[in-house]
């Protein structure tokens, strides 16, 4: 069941747009950004924000792995991209959901206190994990730094305890549960019924998509160039249902029932991403080409994790919101759905379509109708571009910002990312 619930509703105050920002390309772990740390991935995003919209009146990062040379990345990355420090800068983490969740605070505190632009973003390094002592041995290395003489040194290393000689680790893991990512997955994925199929075919759609759309240009105003990257490398073009069946469970290799893999699931990822937050006045101050969006309404959402599977919090708010709005499925002309695995979008679309989790979970009683599978993620998700968990939010708002600003006046999109922890965040967009 639900634990708590954060909501904005429409409320007379002045409107909040979302503008598409640009990124670095994803890359996978290990490779062509591998020598980067978050906060050199995020400068060069910075500065080119910077460039095309001038000062902004705050701005919010964010990135999930924590660096110790690194306090706030936020205002780190505005001074070293040149920014006028002036500008508050502060650091927001609400993993998977970092940069939305930062788009969601920026539009507070635009509206009513005299500033109209924000820049938002956020960034992650997975190839530059930094690895830690365990707090035991770092207080007695610190004790001997702090030593004054030859004997108080000795005296810091002669207490130092054996079982304190390690190294800590950042894992991908939940850690109230101590279960990966993936394996809270696997037991969504048998929980629900989704079949390795269903999985791979979410897969394949975001390959074969994500492909396309580099081929036709529709990233190329909103990916920068760096270190001679030009393109994401996570896409496989080539892939196929057939090349997707041969992969090995990667998560469950031992029950029989694994349907996870390396193909179906988003890779660990380098990039950084940007979007921006604006009033109307704001959005003035921005080249009048840039693809913008009203933002209509949104919600925060966080779910029981020891009694509901870990990333079901968008399915609870999606229909929420929709309801709120008086609308519908059908109703909704864009969905950009986060792909942290492919398993978890099937099981939040049979979600959204059963009545007794619509009723007995979201408390939702609407009529919200057939669900338009065909219209999820036109230009490839996350497990064909990337998943740099701090950057995928502003990721996803940009290039479902400009989806939308391609389509009809009136057209709505909701914009739903999933986060560690049980919580999540969905957005509801309107082209004007």
């Amino acid at each position: 069941m639900a634990r708590a619930s954060t909501t904005a509703q429409p409320s007379g105050k002045p409107d909040i747009w979302l503008a598409a920002g640009v990124r670095t390309p994803f890359a996978r772990a290990g490779g062509a950004l591998a020598k980067r740390d978050a906060l050199e991935l995020s400068v060069p995003v910075v500065k080119a924000m910077l460039a095309k919209g001038g000062r902004p009146d705050l701005m919010s990062w964010g990135a999930v792995i924590p660096n110790l040379t690194i306090s706030n990345i936020a205002r780190e990355a505005l001074i070293e991209a040149g920014g006028d420090p002036t500008v508050p800068a502060f650091s927001t983490v609400m993993a998977c959901s970092t940069s939305m969740v930062g788009a969601f605070e920026a539009a507070g505190m635009l509206v009513g206190r005299g500033r109209s632009l924000a820049l938002v973003g956020g960034a992650e390094a997975m190839s530059r994990i930094q690895i830690g002592l365990s707090p035991g041995l770092s207080d007695d290395l610190r004790r001997f730094m702090e030593g004054r003489s030859f004997a108080d040194r000795w005296a810091a290393v002669r207490q130092t305890k054996a079982r304190d000689i390690r190294l800590f680790i950042p894992q991908i893991k939940n850690r109230a549960t101590g279960k990966s990512m993936g394996e809270h997955t696997e037991e969504m994925a048998k929980g629900w019924q989704i079949s390795r199929t269903e999985q791979d075919e979410i897969a394949l759609a975001s390959h074969k998509n994500a492909a396309a759309a580099w081929d036709r240009g529709f990233f190329d105003d909103l990916v920068l160039r760096l270190d001679d990257v030009g393109r994401d490398t996570t896409i496989r073009a080539d892939t196929s249902l057939e090349k997707l069946a041969k992969l090995a469970p990667v998560f469950d290799r031992t029950s029989g029932q694994g349907t996870l893999t390396a193909g179906n699931s988003s890779p660990l990822t380098d990039g950084a991403a940007a979007v921006w937050v604006a009033t109307a006045t704001g959005l003035e101050r921005l080249p009048a080409e840039t693809p913008r969006a009203r933002l209509v309404d949104y919600e925060v959402n966080a779910i029981d994790l020891f009694n509901e599977y870990l990333l079901m919090a968008p399915a609870y708010a999606i229909p929420r919101l929709l309801a709120r709005n008086g609308l519908t499925y059908e109703d909704v002309g864009l969905w950009e759905i986060h792909e942290a695995f492919a398993a978890q979008v099937a099981t939040h679309i049979k979600a959204l379509q059963d009545p007794a989790f619509l009723k007995d979970k979201a408390g939702v009683t609407a009529k919200l109708g057939r669900f338009p599978v065909e219209r999820v993620n036109p230009n490839g998700g996350s497990t064909a571009l990337g998943h740099p968990f701090g950057a995928t939010g502003a990721r996803i708002l940009s290039q479902g910002v400009k989806e939308l600003y391609a389509m009809p006046p009136g057209t709505w999109a909701i914009i739903s990312i999933c986060a560690d922890g049980g919580q999540g965040t969905v957005a509801l967009l309107r082209r004007a």
